[in-house]
């Protein structure tokens, strides 16, 4: 099994853990007029991160390697940043679809590393978390203008 590729899929371990913080920030100190949709919408995505975050780990268990567990790990594993905490409503959304595009590009890192293991089970996980970036970071970018 590629460590190469076991790293790869950690920082995205990382990234979402960071992110499942971030967008419950978002969610809690939404304001402005878009409040109902943007706080309904932070929400959906923290329980997808969440549901990302344990089947990635336990797809880095079942191959042998060690998920980042730690908040402490994963804010230095991860390419995203916490929240600031001051973020306006469309600043929260520009800052999650930026988050999304730098994840979708190492998703696609990690699924050419998966493909050069032999491992389809990893590369299909992989596809399948960056197809749903691919539809956010879309809706996002709609609702940005």
């Amino acid at each position: 099994m590629s460590q190469q590729l076991i790293q790869s899929v950690n920082k995205q371990v990382a990234n979402w853990t960071v992110l499942y913080v971030k967008l419950h920030n978002y969610h809690w100190y939404i304001k402005g007029r878009h409040f109902f949709t943007l706080h309904e919408k932070f929400e959906e995505l923290y329980n997808e991160a969440n549901i990302h975050i344990d089947e990635l780990a336990e797809r880095i268990l079942s191959l042998g390697g060690s998920p980042v567990a730690t908040m402490k790990d994963c804010l230095e594993l991860a390419s995203v940043s916490e929240a600031s905490g001051s973020e306006k409503e469309e600043e929260m959304v520009r800052t999650i679809c930026n988050d999304f595009e730098a994840m979708e590009k190492e998703l696609q890192e990690a699924i050419e590393l998966a493909e050069e293991a032999n491992d389809e089970g990893t590369g299909d996980m992989l596809l399948s978390v960056k197809q749903s970036l691919k539809k956010h970071i879309w809706m996002f970018k709609a609702f940005l203008g």
